[in-house]
């Protein structure tokens, strides 16, 4: 475990106190009394490097604060196949494919949630191609127009989930396959957040 530096401690306390609202990294100067938000900055990239902290790179406020011991370099996240399920089966029911090694960074979410699915097809392209490695955070919420690995009609599938007059629509990024309404049996498994791609 990496030593933590005390007021990189008192950054993590505040962090864990304040996430349903989030703090500023000037009010996290304030709260601590030191004397520049750079010095706060500093503190956040290296709990962010020792592996206590990720943090969206979009938004400064929207963290994860991950488990009291800090996430290895590596991780191995299970790849699950894209294959036909049973009645009201799921794709993580079954054994995973492999243990698929990357680096932690890459996932900017607790590791824990995590999974992937090796795309097929041509359905998702450009953004997403056969054969490249898809990270999924398990969840079956998420915001509309999020692109999702869900369950429809029993098979496992990469849309992009829309909402619209109570339907549920599922959209391809191909533009030569058309949008279709949802089967009674959708179900999000997950939301996509990263492509590793296949195509060199």
């Amino acid at each position: 475990m990496k030593k933590l530096h005390p007021t990189q401690k008192k950054i993590i306390e505040l962090l864990k106190k304040s996430i349903d609202d989030p703090l500023t990294i000037r009010e996290i100067q304030d709260i601590l009394d030191v004397s520049s938000t750079s010095i706060v900055a500093h503190h956040i990239k290296q709990l962010e490097k020792k592996g206590y902290l990720k943090r969206n790179p979009d938004d400064s406020r929207d963290y994860q604060i991950l488990s009291e011991s800090p996430e290895k370099l590596i991780t191995y996240l299970n790849l699950y196949g894209l294959a036909r399920c049973g009645k009201r089966g799921s794709i993580l029911d079954s054994n995973p494919v492999e243990r698929i090694p990357i680096a932690s960074q890459l996932v900017t979410f607790p590791t824990a949630e995590a999974f992937m699915v090796k795309a097929k097809g041509d359905s998702m392209q450009p953004k997403i191609h056969e054969d490249d490695f898809v990270i999924v955070r398990k969840t079956n919420n998420v915001e509309d127009s999020s692109i999702v690995v869900c369950i429809n009609d029993g098979e496992a599938l990469i849309k992009r989930f829309k909402r619209e007059n109570g339907d549920i629509i599922l959209i391809s990024e191909n533009q030569k396959y058309s949008p279709f309404l949802a089967n009674q049996d959708f179900r999000i498994e997950g939301e996509v957040k990263g492509v590793i791609t296949n195509k060199f």
